[in-house]
């Protein structure tokens, strides 16, 4: 068996800050901030090592995705929210409901292996995406319950979202 992941979220969903900040997030004006907070939250995670994050303490389980390049080869580092499901962990290439894909999935498509920075740990993984449509719905709905921002987003781009499952290499 495959040691589970480390499990950390810094604060409450269901506390009211998380509650309103999940609210806004699912705003049009919400997703430009979070987008904008991109390169701050990375900074953030990559100094405590994927410990605390710009978000704040608002129960978002937030780690740092490192994948390699598809096209320059070199290491291109996302802060991105994710499913935890003990020696698996669930990602979605929402963009924030963009027209499209964002640049991390094409690079999982091409060099599936990855590190993830999580609760203090560097992590070597592997990425598979997830085809099965039923396994899909399955994970999004847990996105949805993290998030109301994963309806949104959801509802305002009809490409189909793509979702990896990570497992420790």
């Amino acid at each position: 068996m495959t040691a589970p992941f480390p499990d950390r979220q810094w604060g409450s969903r269901t506390g009211l800050l998380g509650r309103t900040l999940s609210a806004f997030a699912a705003t049009g004006a919400g997703s430009a901030l979070v987008r904008a907070l991109g390169p701050l939250d990375r900074r953030i995670l990559e100094r405590t090592a994927g410990r605390y994050t710009a978000l704040g303490p608002v129960g978002a389980p937030c780690l740092l995705l490192t994948t390699t390049g598809r096209r320059s080869g070199q290491p291109r580092t996302t802060p991105l929210l994710y499913v935890h499901a003990g020696d698996v962990l669930y990602l979605v290439g929402s963009n924030f409901g963009g027209e499209h894909h964002p640049a991390w999935t094409a690079n999982l498509l091409a060099h599936p292996e990855a590190v993830i920075t999580i609760a203090g740990e560097r992590i070597p993984v592997h990425a598979e995406l997830i085809q099965d449509t039923e396994q899909r719905a399955e994970v999004y709905a847990r996105f949805e319950q993290i998030s109301k921002a994963y309806t949104e987003y959801r509802n305002r781009t009809t490409r189909g979202l793509r979702i990896f499952a990570v497992r420790r290499s």
